[in-house]
C-alpha cells in the first residue's frame, strides 16, 4: 500500500481536485492539516476529504476557524481570511474539524501539522529539526505548516542534513537514519513553485516521493476576488510565495 500525504489545502478546491485526480485507486489518503483558511472553498475541500474518509490532523488555521484559537498571532491578511472563513464554514465542516487530533501515528511514522514538540511550531532550520527529533522516537515524521517542500535527515551520529524538494523528488530512507519530511502545500505553495505539492510514501520500498501538480490558478484567483478576500492571496498563488 502507498500513502498519499497532503497538507495545507487552505480552501483551494482546484488544487485539491488536481491532486486527487493524480492518485491511484489503491492510494491511502492522509492529511496534515490546514484544510481551511486563505482560500475560497473551505467547505468543498473538507467535504471531499470526508467523503474519502481521510485521516487528518488539526492545523492552526483549522482550529482558528472553529474556536478562534491563535488568531492573535496571525498577520493581518491571514486574520482577515480566517474571519471570512469563520463566517462561511458550515456545520458539517465545523464538526469534522472539531473531531480531529493534533497528531496521528500510522505504521512507523508520525503525522503532525508543524512539529512534534509544539504542534504549530515551524521547522525551518537544523536547530528546529533537532528539537523535533528529540521530542519523539518516531523514525519518520511528516509535517506541513511552512508550505515549503523539504526534508531533514538525522544520521546515526546525530548530525542533521537538509534537502530541498521544491521541484519534487525522491528521498530513499536509509536504515538507522531518521527523517522529517515536509510535503509542501497543496493550496498555497511558498517555495517559489506555484504547482500544488504533496507526497507519496511507500513503506515497503522505504521511499518518499514529493510530487508537484499544476492546476487552474486563475480560476481560484477569480473566486478569491469574488469573495473579497485580500488581493495578496490571489497574487501569491501565481508566485508560489
Amino acid at each position: 500500500m502507498r500513502y498519499a500525504i497532503l497538507s495545507d489545502i487552505h480552501g483551494n478546491l482546484e488544487a485539491l481536485e488536481a491532486v486527487l485526480a493524480s492518485l491511484s485507486p489503491g492510494d491511502q489518503l492522509l492529511c496534515l492539516g490546514d484544510v481551511v483558511g486563505y482560500g475560497p472553498n473551505p467547505n468543498e475541500c473538507a467535504q471531499l476529504l470526508r467523503e474519502r474518509d481521510v485521516r487528518c490532523v488539526l492545523g492552526n488555521h483549522d482550529v482558528a476557524a472553529i474556536d478562534n484559537f491563535g488568531v492573535e498571532y496571525f498577520n493581518p491578511i491571514a486574520r482577515q481570511a480566517i474571519v471570512w472563513t469563520q463566517d462561511v464554514i458550515d456545520p458539517p465542516t465545523r464538526d469534522w474539524l472539531g473531531s480531529l487530533d493534533y497528531e496521528l501515528h500510522v505504521e512507523d511514522f508520525l503525522m503532525v501539522h508543524g512539529s512534534p514538540e509544539r504542534y504549530f511550531e515551524y521547522i525551518l532550520d537544523d536547530a528546529a529539526a533537532g528539537r523535533a527529533f528529540a521530542a519523539t522516537d518516531a523514525p519518520l515524521i511528516f509535517i506541513g505548516h511552512s508550505h515549503i517542500a523539504e526534508y531533514y535527515q538525522q544520521r546515526p551520529d546525530g548530525r542533521i542534513a537538509h534537502g530541498a524538494l521544491t521541484q519534487g523528488g525522491e528521498v530513499a530512507l536509509l536504515p538507522g537514519h531518521r527523517y522529517i519530511v515536509n510535503v509542501g502545500s497543496v493550496g498555497q505553495p511558498r517555495d517559489f513553485n506555484p504547482a500544488a505539492s504533496f507526497g507519496f510514501y511507500d513503506p515497503e520500498q522505504r521511499v518518499v516521493n514529493v510530487v508537484r501538480v499544476p492546476y487552474e490558478i486563475e480560476r481560484v484567483q477569480r473566486k478569491i476576488h469574488a469573495c473579497r478576500l485580500p488581493e495578496q492571496l490571489a497574487q501569491r498563488l501565481t508566485l508560489g510565495r
